[in-house]
Formats: C-alpha cells, sequence, structure tokens
C-alpha cells in the first residue's frame, strides 16, 4: 500500500523567472524523491501547478511541510490524500508533463474554461492522473 497526496498551488514566478524555478523545482524533486522512494508528476500552465506525490506517507508528509515554505508558489491546497494500491509514475521520480491541450480539453469536458485545477473535484482526481500518465508516457 502507499500513500498518495495531489495538490495545486499558483506559481510566485515571473515570466522571466519562470522556466528557471520549473528547472530547479524540478531537480530538487527529483533528488529529494529517489532518496525517499516517493514517485510523481508535475503539471505547469497559466501559473498554476498540479502536483501529485506517491510513495511512504511519513516521508510525503514531511516533503509537504516543505513545500508549504516554499516561496516559489502560495494558495496551496491538497485534494483528499489516499492509500492507493499502486504507483500510477512508478517509472518517475517526478515526470514533467508539457502544457498540454489535451488538458486544456479535459478541464473543457469537466465544463471548465482551460487548465482551472483549484476547480478540480477529489473524485476527478484519478481521471486527471491517466490522463497525466498517458501524456509523454515514453519519458523517463
Amino acid at each position: 500500500m502507499m500513500f498518495q497526496l495531489c495538490y495545486v498551488s499558483t506559481s510566485a514566478s515571473s515570466e522571466n523567472e519562470i522556466l528557471m524555478d520549473l528547472r530547479d523545482i524540478l531537480g530538487e524533486a527529483r533528488d529529494f524523491n529517489v532518496q525517499h522512494d516517493i514517485t510523481g508528476v508535475l503539471y505547469f500552465a497559466d501559473k498554476y501547478f498540479f502536483q501529485c506525490l506517491e510513495g511512504d506517507e511519513d516521508a510525503i508528509k514531511i516533503l509537504y511541510e516543505k513545500l508549504k515554505n516554499d516561496k516559489r508558489h502560495y494558495e496551496l491546497r491538497n485534494f483528499q490524500p489516499k492509500t492507493i494500491q499502486t504507483a500510477h509514475f512508478s517509472k518517475w521520480a517526478m515526470k514533467y508533463v508539457n502544457r498540454s491541450g489535451d488538458v486544456h480539453d479535459y478541464f473543457k469536458s469537466l465544463g471548465l474554461d482551460g487548465f482551472q485545477p483549484y476547480e478540480l473535484k477529489d473524485e476527478e482526481i484519478d481521471h486527471f492522473l491517466v490522463k497525466l500518465y498517458e501524456l509523454n508516457a515514453d519519458q523517463v
């Protein structure tokens, strides 16, 4: 059994800073996650982050406390944490999915105007994770 925690937040970075910040965030996440046997996915578009973490509950809770204090984002809102049988993103310490029209279309199918992660409901998370898994699935 594994623990899963997904959350959304808003970037505090300017347009000039975001590429550098994304590179740093992914590097830090991958290093920490490898050391703590955590896997996950990060999606960024329209100033919003969506991240899902999977692994040991204690390690993820420690990481989430660190994330809450990270000045590169604000307004963190987590979805209902849960126990899962298998990780969606076991191939990746932290998969990054580039901005995608498929994600935009998924949110449109929910009646939303593009990527609006704060509007996701807990029961929509699994379907969104499948969508993120399918995008760039061959990327390591």
